[in-house]
């Protein structure tokens, strides 16, 4: 589940040559592991032997090309072009943003909970809880809660954790048009960092009057159907303001490119989370690499998505987090969960 309990999920080994390991965790905290294992196996099993580390761009550039209105395959890459990733800057020494140009040492962060709550003191007890841990920005996720609630909630969040922390609000497409401005507005007037997926991203009419009519940026998305070729339409378009992607659907190799098209036309582009440990350090070395990304996505409770790395992934005392600084990822796998967990082996 979301929070916790059992999922099923792999490890992704490629061995190169030279005998080192560039590694990728399979499936995410929702649980679906297997059948993306399945998948995977099935489209690109047998064809990963003799693939060239250092070939990144072109392989990602075959399956960009190949799928372009597929993101599901796309999807099924990403997890191969991090462990390629992986192995590329292990064998030359370096975390992989040292491979890719490093920008920066130090990222922002913000903290985020599935939507665990149903009232108005819960989310303001949920913001108080994540101030007093050192966090400076929240995402709140409202899930179902009915509007005039999340205008109130908005407001008595914004008052319980002052004007110096950011705020974002994301409802995973859950409005419609009117319902989506009223609370934009409310976002308005309590000067809210962002306002992610507040619709679906077919409802390309009701994103583009939104962006037009508050103040507060949109960004998006991190529905499936979102991937490169949605992302340069709509930075062609000019909104929404913010982009949002992941190494889960693009790899790092998509999604250092989304970033620096996005850069390109002075655009931000967010990074969301990669449900899981291996990913999430993948999304932390493209943070790294690029300059209009503001912050990586620190999902709560963290052992929910906390499996088969070491060490995990922490904020510092600033409630920020640094720069890998070992070699590949920067994290290891974590050999002994893997043993006890392991349930079968596949290999070509």
């Amino acid at each position: 589940s979301s929070v916790g309990g059992e999922i099923a999920g792999g490890l992704l080994r490629l061995f190169t040559e030279d005998g080192v390991q560039g590694n990728a965790h399979l499936g995410d905290r929702g649980g679906n592991g297997s059948e993306v294992i399945r998948n995977l196996w099935d489209q690109f099993g047998r064809g990963l032997v003799g693939l060239d580390t250092d070939h990144r761009e072109e392989y990602w550039g075959q399956i960009e090309t190949a799928t372009p209105d597929n993101g599901a395959t796309q999807s099924l890459w990403s997890y191969i072009d991090v462990a390629l990733w992986d192995a590329a800057a292990k064998l030359v020494g370096e975390p992989v943003h040292r491979l890719s140009g490093t920008n920066r040492e130090t990222c922002d962060v913000y903290a985020t909970y599935p939507p665990l709550n149903s009232t108005v003191v819960g989310y303001v007890r949920e913001a108080e809880r994540l101030m007093e841990s050192g966090f400076k920005a929240y995402k709140i996720h409202p899930g179902a809660m009915p509007m005039s609630k999340v205008i109130n909630m908005v407001k008595q969040v914004r008052q319980a954790v002052g004007p110096d922390i950011d705020l974002m609000l994301d409802p995973n497409h859950g409005y419609d048009f009117d319902t989506a401005l009223k609370i934009g507005e409310a976002l308005d007037s309590c000067e809210f960092r962002w306002f992610e997926d507040p619709v679906p991203w077919s409802h390309q009419s009701a994103i583009g009057k939104l962006s037009e009519l508050l103040e507060t940026p949109l960004a998006m998305s991190d529905s499936g159907e979102f991937t490169t070729s949605e992302a340069h339409q709509s930075l062609e378009k000019g909104w929404p303001e913010i982009v949002r992607g992941t190494t889960r659907k693009i790899g790092i190799t998509g999604l250092i490119r989304q970033c620096d098209a996005a850069a390109d036309v002075g655009r931000q582009c967010e990074v969301g989370t990669a449900g899981n440990s291996l990913m999430n350090a993948a999304n932390l070395n493209v943070i790294m690499s690029v300059a209009n990304c503001r912050y990586y996505e620190y999902w709560m409770p963290l052992e929910a998505q906390w499996f088969g790395m070491l060490p995990e992934i922490k904020v510092d005392n600033d409630g920020g987090l640094g720069a890998p600084t070992t070699p590949g990822l920067g994290f290891e796998v974590d050999e002994d969960f893997v043993s006890r967990n392991l349930v079968a082996t596949l290999k070509a």
